[in-house]
């Protein structure tokens, strides 16, 4: 089965924060790929902090992709998402030191099922900073995985948001087949590594 929940999706609506919550924070962004951007959307979504997740394309060479050019592996381009976080409650170390439980950094050519270099493990830094805490958390994330870690860090050119239709995919559609047999088991497994809701 190729792509990406039941009740939990639900779940998820809770946290993530309204605009009337979010109109004085200042936020931050992090782009990032491993694997279908359905999945990780919905992974991040999990996080306190994070204030909002967008779906999309990043790391290619061509203006402005469609879904359909992504997967033609035409364009270079990753499944991505862009996470806007409060680095007041969330710090960029978190976000990455998860990033390391939401996928395989060791799979080469995709995901699990999804195959294709759309699907790489990817970190794309927007300055210096993010470069270091790039490497920094790769390196210490190499010492619980056996074989190598094979997660591109790269710098960011420009993120492309994807169609409509894949954002929020995994809340809006909990019933269809991906969501329910991959991504649904997933979420349930990070819950156990996040901090208790205070």
């Amino acid at each position: 089965m190729n792509r990406c929940f039941s009740l939990l999706g639900l779940l998820l609506l809770p946290m993530t924060l309204t605009a009337a919550d979010t109109k004085n924070v200042k936020t931050e962004s992090l782009v990032l790929g491993g694997g279908c951007f359905w999945c990780t959307e919905a992974a991040y979504k999990l996080q306190p902090g994070v204030v909002h997740v967008t779906s999309g394309y990043a790391g290619g060479n061509y203006p402005n992709p469609t879904y359909e050019e992504v997967c033609s592996h035409e364009t270079g381009h990753a499944e991505v998402i862009k996470i806007d976080y409060d680095p007041t409650v969330v710090s960029l170390e978190t976000l990455l030191d998860f990033f390391w439980m939401v996928h395989d950094p060791t799979q080469v050519g995709g995901q699990g099922n999804d195959d294709g270099p759309q699907y790489r493990s990817i970190i794309l830094y927007a300055n210096d900073a993010q470069k270091m805490a790039a490497e920094k958390s790769r390196r210490a994330a190499q010492e619980r995985f056996r074989d190598p870690i094979t997660t591109e860090i790269v710098p960011l050119t420009k993120f492309w948001p994807a169609e409509s239709y894949h954002q929020d995919y995994f809340a809006r559609n909990p019933s269809q087949g991906y969501c329910r047999v991959v991504i649904a088991p997933k979420i349930d497994k990070l819950k156990s590594h996040l901090p208790a809701p205070k």
